[in-house]
Order: structure tokens, then C-alpha cells, then sequence
């Protein structure tokens, strides 16, 4: 279909809930989406492209077709879609990468010696599941920390089959377990303790701690010492536990805290699980750089509780999620529990929001390469200044004089976000007695640019993006001198701010691109502003420098520009020749040349005489 058939079909939906299904031409779903009024949502994606972000107009750009599936409501809309991702995985979508779901642990207290397995999904068998308690390794984590706490046997042996056969293995004597497989082990004894994991898996530690110490203190009484020093023993096992919190299920969580953070090139989704405001475990993954963080933080957010199918209390969230109340009903739906999805704005959850942001921009930070960052910058800078592509290659031009004299210009250029220095050029503008930045710009500019219409060595490259320090007023002048030249470049003035920081750019006509909410970004223009007055303030320096340094020789008979090159060449500064003695002097320079350079500098000492 063409974009204007897709247009048409578009404005032809209903004003109804419902989901659509975009495609390419080879019939594969490349998106999935949902609309509380299909006609509304629909026809957006065929309007105006210069609202869209740049992935959803690579996105309209290939589709072929689209259907769309009219729901009873908006609930029934949200459901359909979250089904149709999982079905189709849209390449557009914005996708966790491990959606599988999480193992749990299975224990079934009605069989004669009740066994804890790690098992994939939950089974309508009427054994206790517990978790999810995260990741497989997660999971066997929590499973092999029970087993050590209370000795279970960790060995392949079958009871009550193997009973008796064999010596204890290794794990008993290494005081890993406590020999169940020994005839001198009862079944009730087994039970009991397989009874103190399922209190453990409950999350119920301190409970099984109150029961092992009344065990102990009615063990004591009998006098059965070795037998309380082992309750004992493991009391403080259990105690230790639960201090540690080391049984992380995301079921026993009442508190979830979302954050979401991303540098120039990647994102990064974490959630921390709270019990009772103690900080569980933390669970992220890593996903390309979003353009729209919002979507981002609402897709993710349903992709993850639905694959685990539990839920806590409460979600609190960074920003609003559209459909959160539907997403609760849906949650309601799947476990039979409502999770509450808050975005706090003050005091301790906003505190949680914001360690979550920060454990995600760490890491995100974390797992992006110098290379990336730079790349992710370019992209940035691209879509803040409205380009088709990333800039690679940023010329910055700067104007320095003092009081008027030794008027000079800089050029400084960045390829790839890093300076290339072999590229930088000077000027000393000419002709200009007074101090004017306005026409000093518009000389440089015009100077540089025709070596680059001559294709001049050193001068055949063009920028990608022309930086001029000043405002729209600087910007305006530099864009008339490629005007007349016949040259169009993207132009942006860089406005500094009142401690003379870049605040942001400007564009000739005066619309301001701020640059606070790109730290990346305003750093990069930071430092080329920075580097680039460096370079011209150098420059105006060093001709000060000379030209003061050479004034004094300047009026001295005899002394030419060949004698005062060969003096300060061998003197090395002009403090120095004039400490010289005649007889030094004349080593250099014929007698008459070397007493009246001498003279010159020792007038006061021949007038005091």
C-alpha cells in the first residue's frame, strides 16, 4: 500500500478500543500496538514525520500494511496486546531480552521424604511452589543456601530406597549434612526439618528461629546437650539467614521501585525488590538507547510482571504509566492479587526511585564503551539540531583581541567528538582598527571558505556542523558569509551562561536549543567552546608578546630584523640582552651595533654619571 492508502485506511478505523498490527511487505509484524480510539492513534503514524522520533519514522517508513482487532474495551485492548507481543516479538517493540519467564522451587510435604526441586512452571499437582525467586542460578542459589543451613542431603540418593545402603558421602563429614541416609535417622525427624525449609521458603525465619530455640531449651532440659548445641547451632544458621536476606523471592517483595536511565548509547531497566523496607535483591537488563523512556519504562514494566506471574503490593515507578489502573486489573487477573502503581514525588519512596535511577544509569554507564558514548553523543547533537544524520565533523570558530589590537581568529576542529589538531587554523584579522567581533566573524569566515571553494590544501573539508562563540547575532553574520559564498552549512551560535559556561546553542534566526537536559551533549560543546577560545586566546598572546617583546629593539640604529632575530635568538629574551655587557655584545654584533645597543639600554647609568 502507498503512504497515502495507508493514510486513508487509517481515517477509516473506528473511534474504538483496540489493538493494531503493523507489517512489512513480506507480511512479518514489525509492531504491535495499542489505542483507546484506533482512528485517533492510527492516523498519527501517517501525519506530519517531523514529529515522529527517529525510530518510529524508520518504523512508518517500513510498513506495508497494517490490521487492527476492534476489543470490547480498553482492558480487553491492553490484554490482546500484550499477547500479540509475546506472540510476535515486533522488531519496533521495545522488548525485554529474556522473556521466558523464572524457575521455581517445588516441595511436596505429602510424599514420605519430601524433596525441594528446581523446576520451570508452576504444575496444578498439589505441591507448595515457591519464587520466582529471579534467574535459574538465582534460584539454585536460594535452594543450595536452605540445604546448608539445615544439613539437608544434597546427593542423588532416593529415600527411603537407598536408606542404610551406603557409608555417609563426603558432605556429612565435611558437616554439610546430616547423614539422612543412615538408618540412625528417622522419617519424623526428615519431615521436621523439611517442614523448617518450607518456613524458610514462606520467608518465615523468624518463626523457624522461635521453634529451634524452644527445640533447644526443652533438648537442654532433658539433658540432651549435643543434641541442643546442634539446635543451637542451627538457630543461629536461620538468624543469620534472614539477616542476610538471602531468600530474594520476588513473591515475598511487598515494595517493587522501577528505574530507568540511559547514556548516549544504552538503557538500562532495574528493579529492586524491598520486604518490610529492607532492600532484597536487584534485578536490570540492558536494552539499546530509547528515544521515548516513558514507552520505555511501560512496555518493559507489563513484559516483566506478566513473564513472572507474581506480583508485590506496590510498584513505585519513575514517571506515569498511561494504563497503569488497566495493568493492575490485569495483574489482579493473572495472581489473584492487585500491585499498586505509584509515581512518588517526595520524601523516602522518591528516595527509592532515585537509588533505582541511579543503579541504572551506573549500570547502563557500565556496559557502554568510550566509542559508544561518543557515537550516542553525535546522534544526540544530530536530533537536537534537527539533522538528518549525526554530525562527524565540527568546526568552532573564536574571535580574541585586547583593547582592540592583535585581532586574531581561531578554528577549531572535532572529528568524531575528539580534537584534530593538525586541522586547527589561525588568523590575524586584517585591516580593522578598532574592535569589532561582528566583522572580525565575518572576515574569518569568508577567508576560510573561499580556500574551500579554491579547494586549498588544508581547507577542501567542509563541517558537518559550524559552531561560532556568540549568539544568533554571531551565528547571523557567519551564515551571510557563506550566503555570499554560495555555501549552506548548519550554523549554531554557543551562548554562555553568567559563569561564562556553553548554555546552549542558538540558531541565526535566535531559537535557543538548550543543552541541560544532555549532559553529554553540553559537555561535548563545553569543551570545543573551551578549546577553541584556548586556541585564540593563545594566538593573540603570543603576537602580543612579540610585538612588545621586538618594539624596544625596534627603535635601536643599527639593529635590523635579521640582528634582533640573531640576539634574541642566542639571549633567548629581552630581560636578558639588556643585562648584557658591551663585551658580550660584540661576540655577536659588529662594535658599533653592540654600543649602541648597549647604550640604549644603560641611558640611566651614563645620565648618573
Amino acid at each position: 500500500m502507498t503512504f497515502d492508502e495507508l493514510k486513508d485506511k487509517a481515517l477509516s478505523l473506528p473511534l474504538a478500543p483496540g489493538v493494531y498490527i503493523m507489517r512489512d511487505e513480506s507480511n512479518k509484524v514489525i509492531y504491535v500496538g495499542k489505542a483507546k480510539k484506533l482512528k485517533n492513534r492510527v492516523s498519527q503514524y501517517f501525519q506530519d514525520s517531523s514529529a515522529h522520533t527517529p525510530k518510529t519514522r524508520a518504523m512508518v517508513s517500513k510498513i506495508d500494511h497494517f490490521d487492527v482487532i476492534v476489543a470490547a474495551s480498553e482492558f480487553e485492548a491492553l490484554v490482546l496486546e500484550c499477547s500479540l507481543i509475546k506472540r510476535y516479538m515486533p522488531k519496533y517493540n521495545i522488548l525485554l531480552k529474556d522473556d521466558k519467564g523464572y524457575p521455581y522451587l517445588r516441595l511436596d510435604m505429602s510424599e514420605e521424604y519430601p524433596k525441594i526441586t528446581l523446576v520451570n512452571k508452576l504444575a496444578n499437582d498439589g505441591a507448595g511452589y515457591y519464587g520466582p525467586f529471579g534467574s535459574r542460578g538465582v534460584t539454585q542459589n536460594v535452594l543450595d543456601t536452605i540445604r546448608l543451613t539445615l544439613k539437608l542431603p544434597g546427593c542423588n540418593k532416593q529415600f527411603p530406597r537407598d536408606l542404610g545402603k551406603d557409608r555417609p558421602c563426603l558432605n556429612y563429614h565435611m558437616n554439610q549434612c546430616r547423614g539422612w541416609c543412615q538408618l540412625s535417622r528417622s522419617p519424623q525427624e526428615y519431615r521436621e526439618t523439611m517442614e523448617q525449609a518450607r518456613l524458610l521458603l514462606t520467608g518465615n525465619y523468624k518463626q523457624l528461629a522461635r521453634q529451634l530455640e524452644e527445640q533447644m531449651l526443652e533438648a537442654s532440659e532433658k539433658l540432651e546437650f549435643e543434641r541442643a548445641a546442634e539446635l543451637r547451632d542451627r538457630r543461629k544458621a536461620v538468624e543469620l539467614l534472614g539477616q542476610k536476606q538471602l531468600v530474594t523471592a520476588g513473591s515475598l517483595a511487598d515494595t517493587d521501585v522501577v528505574g530507568f536511565a540511559q547514556t548516549t548509547a544504552k538503557s538500562c531497566f532495574v528493579i529492586l525488590h524491598f520486604s518490610g523496607g529492607n532492600l532484597l535483591d536487584k534485578e536490570y537488563e540492558i536494552l539499546p538507547f530509547q528515544d521515548s523512556p516513558e514507552s520505555a519504562v511501560s512496555s518493559l514494566v507489563k513484559q516483566y510482571y506478566l513473564a513472572r506471574g507474581v506480583a508485590p503490593k506496590v510498584v513505585l515507578l519513575p514517571m506515569e504509566m498511561e494504563d497503569s489502573g488497566l495493568f493492575s486489573d490485569l495483574m489482579l487477573q493473572n495472581t489473584g492479587r492487585r500491585t499498586h502503581f505509584r509515581v512518588p514525588q517526595r520524601g523516602d519512596n522518591a528516595q527509592l526511585v532515585e537509588l533505582a535511577r541511579e543503579n541504572a544509569r551506573r549500570e547502563a554507564e557500565r556496559v557502554t564503551s568510550k566509542e559508544e558514548r561518543i557515537s550516542g553523543t553525535l546522534q544526540l547533537l544530530g536530533k537536537m539540531l534537527s539533522l538528518e544524520t549525526a554530525p562527524r565533523r565540527l568546526e568552532s570558530f573564536d574571535i580574541s583581541n585586547l583593547a582592540g589590537t592583535d585581532i586574531v581568529a581561531s578554528m577549531v576542529v572535532f572529528v568524531d567528538g575528539k580534537p584534530c589538531k593538525k586541522d586547527y587554523k589561525r588568523f590575524k584579522v586584517e585591516g580593522l582598527q578598532d574592535q569589532d567581533d561582528y566583522a572580525s566573524m565575518g572576515q574569518v569566515v569568508t577567508r576560510r571558505f573561499a580556500h574551500y571553494k579554491n579547494g586549498d590544501s588544508g581547507f577542501d573539508q567542509g563541517p558537518d556542523v559550524l559552531l561560532i562563540d556568540g549568539g544568533a547575532a554571531h551565528a547571523e553574520i557567519a551564515r551571510s558569509a557563506l550566503e555570499a559564498l554560495g555555501l549552506d552549512f548548519p550554523v549554531f551560535g554557543m551562548v554562555k551562561d553568567d559563569r561564562h559556561r556553553t548554555r546552549a546553542l542558538v540558531t541565526p534566526t535566535g531559537q535557543e536549543i538548550g543543552l541541560d537536559g544532555a549532559p553529554a551533549v553540553f559537555a561535548l560543546i563545553g569543551t570545543i567552546q573551551e578549546e577553541t577560545h584556548r586556541f585564540a586566546i593563545t594566538y593573540n598572546r603570543e603576537l602580543r608578546s612579540k610585538r612588545l617583546r621586538y618594539s624596544e629593539l625596534d627603535a635601536i640604529t643599527g639593529i635590523g630584523p635579521k640582528r634582533k632575530e640573531q640576539l634574541l635568538r642566542h639571549f633567548k629574551s629581552l630581560a636578558a640582552i639588556r643585562r648584557a655587557t658591551e663585551q658580550e655584545l660584540r661576540q655577536l654584533l659588529p662594535a658599533d651595533a653592540a654600543a649602541a645597543v648597549y647604550a640604549h639600554f644603560h641611558k640611566e647609568d651614563a645620565s648618573c654619571e
